[in-house]
């Protein structure tokens, strides 16, 4: 079993619940935000080991917000994987490149989900 903090940041009640379930049943302990202003603030207090980052949030999107953290010296290198709807030709290139380590398209493959986390866990 884990111990390791993933923190959601996901607008959608149903997509947070899924990941929540899903996460919890291996261990994850999941600090859940519903806005890019609410994982700024979260990330002020608690130090994740990876984030999960939906890429359509209101107020804050997730890419602005990838960047903000990219560019925190203490929290640069906290692995992202982003979990997006965003799937046409070149959006994954352009969300890697905003400094995301990994990428999933959503419907979330739940057994492909903990298998990506302990991946960039490990690194």
């Amino acid at each position: 079993m884990s111990n390791k903090n993933v923190m959601v940041v996901e607008d959608n009640e149903k997509n947070r619940k899924l990941i929540r379930v899903v996460l919890k049943a291996k261990g994850y302990n999941v600090i859940e935000a519903t806005t890019g202003e609410e994982a700024l603030s979260l990330l002020k207090e608690q130090r994740p080991d990876i984030i999960l980052m939906d890429i359509q949030l209101p107020g804050i999107d997730g890419l602005t917000l990838i960047r903000q953290i990219k560019a925190d010296v203490g929290k640069k290198d906290i692995p992202i994987i982003a979990v997006t709807a965003h799937a046409m030709k070149g959006d994954e290139q352009k969300i890697l490149e905003t400094g995301c380590d990994a990428y999933m398209s959503k419907p979330i493959d739940t057994r492909e989900l903990p298998l990506t986390i302990e991946k960039y866990l490990k690194k």
